[in-house]
């Protein structure tokens, strides 16, 4: 930042006539009016570092130079958008309020590009953006005084076209411009927070392609890479949570009945044997305490291990000495990156685009989160945040891989895991289940052939992954099409892989007997190869255009 701070004492009368004066685009209202730093009349250079729409206004963070060489951050609220990183004068003409001048005003909203680099964006470049904020051009001229009318671009090419109703600023996300903020004009309102796909006409004009779905992949895939790194293994929580002594200074009757709710809750692998008991362990997974929630259900009457999750660190957080390392805010913001929102929100919540992630998500390595003492309830927090991390992996793995494949194929995937008990251990069960579900078939005319769209085919695979003693780390991909079903097995340990070999015709036996046709089933010593399907490969931008 460069730039000299001047201490300016004006006449009283001459920081009237300057109030008098300002208009709406200069006037910037501090958030808290204690928190005024400037003397009256005194000036200094400002620096804008984060911009949030918050309608009709917009929120910015600023930095400022003092005079003393010291610098302070300041919020306030302003009538124009300013893009982060822009540097400019302000001057205190009043109490609580901070003024722009006019000439600067002009110059700062020009701090945004309305041309494209075709060096760096040549037509057919396929960009991604995140609306920051979206604003109908008669207001902005409006709030500004009709002076500094910032310069058109981005969708509209604006040579000897008529003005569109709409300006907005699209913070890019990918190739060379990522970090570039661009001004957008378009005929309708953008959504503030959402991500947008547009494929480069020329340097003054974007065409809008649509997304594939109702969510963004590439935001899904900035999440999923986000919760892995937080993620933690479950039984890890568990086991330290069947472990904590009830006389623990971390336990209070409302920390312990939220343990014991959630303990109550795990299913055991005799209840898993039936499919009435296989689908609640399926439904308690937490796998569906969103859509539950968007349904208005009280999430009370029904198991979740999610829910339970969140309330096992509700109880912990009161706990928490506000001077311990972890303190009142560490815990605060542990519990908002766990919150659910964050998948709900995940079009919003992007910064910048982060390395491709692997598609295949699955199984979840195991992983150990630092600890400290047993009963320490800095300790039981981190493993609860882990564990919610892990299972909003899960999620966010499975809508990832929920698309619509280039031949048409509609694939849809599930993924989960449930912790199960076998006899005094806790055995995380994970499961994931895809369903692919060919075109329908199309009849003169483009009308769908109502006979065979009854008749599509569907594919179903199933994959497991546990690790059960004596039997040690076992997976099974499972294949059922048409009613026939195979099967392959994989066993790290010999001896288990020998033993499951030999039982493969009773469990074909077993199959049959449920109405199955059973093809091939067979069992390998070693793990089961990694990496997603060549399907599961392509995705729906191409980072390289």
């Amino acid at each position: 930042m460069t730039g000299d701070i001047s201490q300016v004492p004006p006449a009283n009368a001459a920081l009237a006539q300057l109030r008098g004066n300002a208009a709406p685009g200069q006037v910037m209202t501090l958030f808290n009016a204690a928190a005024n730093v400037l003397g009256d009349g005194e000036t200094a250079e400002a620096q804008v570092i984060s911009l949030k729409q918050v309608a009709p206004n917009f929120q910015m963070l600023l930095r400022l130079n003092l005079a003393n060489g010291t610098q302070t951050s300041v919020a306030v609220n302003s009538r124009v958008p300013l893009t982060p990183g822009t540097l400019f004068q302000v001057i205190q003409a009043a109490p609580g309020q901070l003024l722009m001048p006019l000439q600067q005003v002009s110059a700062a909203l020009n701090n945004v590009t309305t041309e494209l680099d075709p060096r760096q964006a040549p037509p057919g470049t396929l960009l991604q953006g995140k609306v920051m904020t979206s604003q109908a051009l008669s207001q902005a001229m409006d709030d500004i005084g009709r002076t500094g009318t910032p310069s058109p671009g981005g969708h509209a090419n604006n040579a000897g076209s008529t003005p569109t109703a709409y300006r907005s600023l699209v913070l890019l996300l990918n190739g060379p411009l990522a970090g570039t903020t661009i001004s957008v004009q378009s005929a309708q309102a953008l959504t503030i927070g959402s991500l947008l796909s547009a494929r480069v006409q020329d340097n003054q004009s974007l065409s809008f392609v649509p997304l594939p779905g109702r969510l963004d992949q590439l935001a899904v895939a900035q999440q999923l890479g986000v919760q892995q790194s937080r993620q933690g293994s479950l039984d890890t929580l568990l086991n330290a949570l069947q472990n904590l002594p009830a006389t623990s200074t971390a336990s209070t009757p409302a920390l312990q009945a939220s343990i014991q709710q959630l303990l109550a809750d795990l299913p055991d692998f005799q209840q898993l044997g039936t499919a009435r008991g296989l689908a609640q362990a399926f439904n308690a997974s937490g796998l569906f305490m969103e859509a539950r929630l968007l349904a208005g259900q009280n999430l009370q009457q029904t198991p979740d291990l999610k829910a339970n999750l969140m309330r096992l660190i509700a109880q912990i957080l009161p706990g928490l000495p506000a001077n311990t390392s972890y303190g009142a805010t560490a815990a605060s913001n542990t519990l908002a990156r766990v919150m659910p929102n964050a998948i709900r929100n995940a079009l919003g919540t992007l910064g910048l685009v982060a390395a491709r992630s692997a598609p295949d998500s699955f199984p979840l390595p195991s992983r150990q989160v630092a600890s400290g003492e047993k009963d320490d309830l800095e300790m039981l927090l981190k493993l609860a945040a882990a564990a919610v991390s892990r299972l909003q992996s899960h999620q966010l793995g499975a809508l990832e891989q929920t698309r619509q494949l280039p031949d048409g194929t509609q694939l849809t995937s599930w993924q989960l895991e449930v912790p199960t008990r076998n006899a005094h251990d806790i055995v995380p069960l994970q499961v994931k289940v895809q369903r692919e579900e060919s075109p329908p078939d199309e009849g003169p005319g483009g009308q769908k052939n109502e006979d065979k769209e009854a008749q599509r085919e569907q594919l179903w695979r199933i994959d497991l992954a546990f690790d059960l003693e004596p039997l040690g780390p076992l997976q099974v991909h499972a294949r059922l099409v048409r009613g026939t079903l195979s099967s392959q097995l994989w066993a790290e340990r010999e001896s288990s892989a020998g033993m499951i070999e030999r039982e493969l015709g009773h469990l074909r036996e077993r199959l049959v007997a449920c109405g199955l046709s059973v093809g091939e089933l067979a069992c390998s010593h070693g793990s089961a190869p990694q990496g997603a399907r060549t399907s599961l490969e392509q995705r729906w931008i191409d980072e390289n255009a």
